[in-house]
């Protein structure tokens, strides 16, 4: 586990990662990389995300006087002055003096990563155009992980009983090799396979049905798909403009909670998504100008 802040301004470029010492349980260290340019490091700031309380600080050219977080004062719980200003005899070789590529690593009198929300840097004889920084950074929000689904089915028609008449399922195995199932990826491959197609084209589509599968067997031995119907995304008026339509109404979908409670399906209301009467129009582009039927399910 550990904890990754970053700064970045024209002329420098650095970042600190806080983590457990693999090698002593209970201490933790920060390791404070330059990616670009040089500073001289002399001081680190470091507090959680209770911005209440007094603020340690130190006086002097080390203070961090006037420094915000998204217009917010910080209360720091912890300040350590590492080196005074000025490189002096000792020049580049200066022990806290730090140009691209170079690390310095610091021990933390802290309990738990939990305690490091915000991180700050007091540092001189930088790359930077007011020659020295006092910085601040929180750490970046994780990025949510972009949900798969097993089968995605892009309907052109849709029946009485609002199933997909006339359309184009896609499965997740049919996607490119390495692709995982999510819907941008998706979109992609349907937009390369019948972007050019007048019937299928994305225009054309009037509904994505957003599938996961399971399998039953029945008491003769048979292994039967069973699709779940997870939510569905109808086309606005005028149908929708282009893939990037698409993804942002996706988007919209899912911030509104289109699979709240849709994660880890039972199996209670499964139901035969791909069954049709045998009336069914059936009307599909040429096989030759779209790819054959064993690498898309085409309705």
């Amino acid at each position: 586990m550990s904890k990754t802040f970053t700064f970045h301004e024209e002329g420098l470029a650095y970042t600190v990662s806080v983590y457990e010492d693999p090698e002593n349980a209970g201490q933790f260290l920060a390791d404070i990389t330059v990616d670009e340019g040089a500073m001289d490091v002399n001081a680190i700031y470091h507090g959680d995300d209770d911005f209440s309380g007094a603020s340690a600080a130190l006086k002097g050219p080390l203070n961090m006087n006037g420094a915000q977080l998204d217009g917010e004062k910080i209360q720091w719980d912890a300040a350590v002055q590492l080196s005074d200003p000025g490189l002096g005899p000792e020049g580049e070789e200066k022990e806290t003096f730090l140009s691209s590529g170079d690390t310095l690593t610091i021990n933390l009198d802290i309990e738990s990563l939990d305690d490091i929300g915000v991180f700050g840097v007091r540092a001189t004889s930088t790359t930077t155009e007011d020659g020295s920084i006092k910085s601040v950074s929180d750490q970046p929000e994780e990025p949510e992980d972009e949900p798969v689904f097993d089968k995605i089915g892009f309907g052109v028609e849709i029946g009485e009983n609002g199933g997909l008449e006339v359309g184009v399922f896609v499965r997740e195995e049919e996607l490119p090799e390495g692709q995982e199932g999510t819907f941008s990826n998706y979109v992609t491959y349907y937009q390369e396979q019948f972007g050019d197609d007048p019937e299928f084209s994305i225009p054309e589509v009037q509904s994505i049905v957003f599938f996961d599968i399971s399998f039953e067997v029945t008491e003769t031995g048979d292994v039967l798909e069973a699709p779940e119907e997870l939510f569905r995304i109808d086309a606005p008026e005028g149908g929708f403009a282009d893939a990037d339509a698409m993804i942002s109404a996706f988007d919209e979908a899912i911030a509104n909670g289109a699979l709240d409670g849709a994660q880890e399906p039972d199996g209670s209301d499964l139901m035969a998504a791909l069954s049709l009467p045998t009336e069914f129009d059936a009307r599909l582009p040429e096989p030759d100008d779209l790819v054959e039927e064993e690498e898309i399910e085409l309705m």
